[in-house]
């Protein structure tokens, strides 16, 4: 049953209807959304902190472009939440008896405003400047946009496609959805060229993206609808490649999420009152806990034994692991073919790597 017959998102059925808003109503409606997401979330489990941080940028997106004529590829497609209520698939939010109606990534089978089923990471700019390629040949004008998560940024994937998209000819946005976090902390030098950015309101001479030959604007307010709707529209049909950094809060709107941003990443059904799971996992050894007992006692036999994982400690339980040996672990973010080549190179000096991948 739909609760919630007075929200202003039952008026949404596709991102046209959001041009007739003006910006109280467009406030109003970003706190439905993420009311809807926790609602929703605490009953099936999904994706919590990335949806709640980027409901500001989805609506001022659609609501300055013209999708689905105006293109944008997400990365990861797990932020799509929001981009889905306002391209017409609302009621699997509003109304608890469609909650599966839709899937939790984008998906072209369910909307002609998605344009691939995507479900890991750093592919976004690559696809884009494909696309871009296609249009400029074809003799098109719309707006071809890869929206990127900082967490995203650290798959050599999205290196080669930034190195190709720098010399795209015509229009190509590239949005950075810099909320300082993957699914676990960010790695590398990437902290420390944004946390730069970030500081000096994107003003630092030391910017990997002007080095590479990018325009760059940077949004320090990126839940900020206004600040982005004019952010927006200072970039709409832009005829050169340009990067849009946007500053957001991972979490925004629920308070547990944004203190434990890690946990929050995903979620199981929750209870909302309190934040607790509502199934507790049993005191039991588990496979994870096996293997790091064993990594554990190798380390003080005195072998030279590294943990090694892509982006996920959390999946692994790697959490107490990496603090009480920070010399035995290395998180390589969202790269696995770094965590095998980092492996190998490791074993061939004499070292035993313990590869910790998701299949």
């Amino acid at each position: 049953m739909n609760k919630h017959q007075d929200y202003l998102l039952n008026q949404i059925s596709s991102p046209q209807d959001l041009k007739m808003l003006n910006l109280t109503d467009l406030e109003k409606l970003a706190a439905e959304i993420r009311t809807l997401i926790l609602e929703k979330d605490a009953v099936t489990g999904g994706h919590l902190g990335p949806d709640l941080g980027i409901v500001e940028a989805t609506i001022a997106y659609h609501y300055v472009f013209n999708a689905p004529q105006d293109k944008i590829i997400w990365d990861v497609s797990h932020q799509t939440y929001p981009h889905k209520m306002l391209t017409g698939r609302a009621q699997a939010w509003l109304d608890s008896e469609h909650y599966q109606d839709v899937s939790p990534y984008s998906s072209p089978d369910e909307s002609p405003y998605d344009y691939y089923t995507v479900g890991h990471t750093s592919t976004s700019i690559a696809l884009a400047t494909g696309m871009a390629k296609a249009r400029d040949l074809s003799g098109g004008h719309e707006n071809i946009m890869a929206l990127i998560g900082d967490g995203s940024l650290t798959g050599g994937l999205a290196y080669e496609g930034l190195n190709n998209a720098a010399i795209e000819k015509h229009n190509l946005v590239i949005v950075i959805n810099d909320n300082q976090w993957s699914i676990d902390q960010n790695v590398g030098g990437l902290v420390t060229a944004l946390k730069k950015l970030r500081d000096s309101n994107g003003q630092t001479a030391e910017n990997p993206f002007t080095a590479l030959g990018f325009d760059y604007r940077y949004v320090a307010e990126g839940n900020n609808i206004k600040s982005l709707i004019e952010a927006f529209r200072a970039v709409k049909d832009v005829d050169h490649p340009i990067v849009l950094h946007i500053n957001t809060l991972k979490g925004k709107g629920y308070q547990p999420a944004i203190a434990e941003e890690e946990a929050h990443h995903w979620v199981a059904p929750f209870d909302l009152t309190n934040d607790q799971p509502l199934q507790k996992n049993p005191a039991t050894p588990t496979v994870n806990s096996v293997i790091l007992d064993v990594i554990t006692q190798q380390i003080k036999n005195g072998k030279q034994v590294m943990a090694i994982d892509a982006a996920i400690p959390g999946v692994f339980d790697l959490e107490n692991f990496k603090k009480d040996y920070p010399d035995n672990y290395t998180d390589v973010g969202i790269a696995e073919q770094e965590s095998i080549a980092f492996a190998a190179g490791f074993a061939k000096e004499g070292g035993i790597p313990i590869l910790l991948e998701n299949s």
